[in-house]
């Protein structure tokens, strides 16, 4: 959920600190919890991480103001619906200083780790996240800013978060075959690549230049043509429904640096046989806090 700040500019670090303990009194056992600034919950003279902007609409992206942006991130994760729902009734009662500005909940159906990679099955039938490194190698240098990144200090061991609330058209893609799903995708529904390699390993894509095998406007391949050097990026995606018409991913990603990241897949995605069944219609760009409270005090000294 995305908040926005109701007190005054004069408030807006203690507003901060208040968020960063409801958040952490809520994390822990069978959650995790965590808050992400948008770019307008900073101080003016606070130095500005260098991506920390509001989301732009991509090509075929519809944002409604009601579903984008805030000052705010406030993601809470646990093993069951309601656990979660209590956390977050938690949290925000104790949240005067703000306001949702919008909220939406989502399920991993069949989640589970594979191969060091956590898996579920998205709305489109698919088993998804084999892209991702394996845990913990090669995760934390895809994600953690550092000092030779060019970022303030106090951003130093934060991380960049992107949320994308995607609409999907279930109905339309249902109607289509397996074997042409697949060739959208890129992938067989469990993960294997659709030259036979499996899924823990990676597709000779070069062998296969005029996409015969896999389309060259496939999802997969579009995001990451060279999958040997994957963008610097580590991403998790939860189903939504909220009616019949309105269902979905909700998209999450992190990283160190959102040119190379998300904003060079989204760019490569342009033209991708999957997008007339995607519309993207919320979100936003974030920035996760390095760990502990310490940058909350480099805020108030400026």
């Amino acid at each position: 959920m995305a908040l926005d700040l109701v007190a005054g500019d004069d408030q807006r670090i203690a507003s901060l600190r208040a968020a960063h303990r409801a958040v952490e009194a809520v994390d822990g056992g069978k959650r995790a919890s965590w808050l992400a600034l948008g770019a307008s919950a900073l101080p003016a003279a606070a130095d500005k991480p260098r991506y920390l902007r509001q989301m732009p609409a991509f090509s075929g992206d519809v944002l409604d103001p009601k579903q984008s942006h805030g000052d705010l991130l406030l993601q809470i994760t646990g093993a069951s619906p309601r656990a979660v729902r209590d956390a977050a009734e938690r949290t925000l009662r104790g949240l005067p200083q703000w306001q949702v500005r919008w909220r939406v909940e989502g399920l991993r159906p069949e989640s589970r780790t594979e191969n060091g990679r956590g898996l579920s099955r998205n709305p489109f039938h698919f088993t998804e996240g084999h892209g991702n490194p394996a845990t913990p190698a090669g995760t934390i240098e895809r994600v953690v800013i550092t000092a030779d990144h060019g970022e303030p200090a106090w951003a130093i061991g934060g991380s960049y978060q992107v949320i994308r609330i995607i609409r999907l058209a279930t109905g339309f893609w249902d109607h289509d075959t397996l074997h042409e799903q697949e060739r959208i995708i890129g992938r067989r529904r469990n993960g294997r690549w659709l030259d036979g390699t499996p899924s823990t390993e990676q597709p000779a894509f070069a062998a296969d230049p005029h996409g015969t095998t896999t389309p060259l406007d496939a999802h997969v391949r579009r995001a990451a043509p060279d999958r040997r050097n994957p963008p610097p990026m580590v991403r998790r995606g939860y189903n939504y429904q909220r009616d019949i018409d309105d269902q979905g991913l909700i998209f999450s990603c992190f990283q160190h640096d959102l040119a190379h990241g998300f904003e060079a897949v989204q760019t490569r995605l342009q033209g991708e046989a999957m997008a007339r069944y995607t519309l993207t219609v919320g979100g936003g760009y974030f920035l996760v806090p390095p760990p502990g409270a310490a940058w909350l005090d480099a805020l108030l000294r400026k």
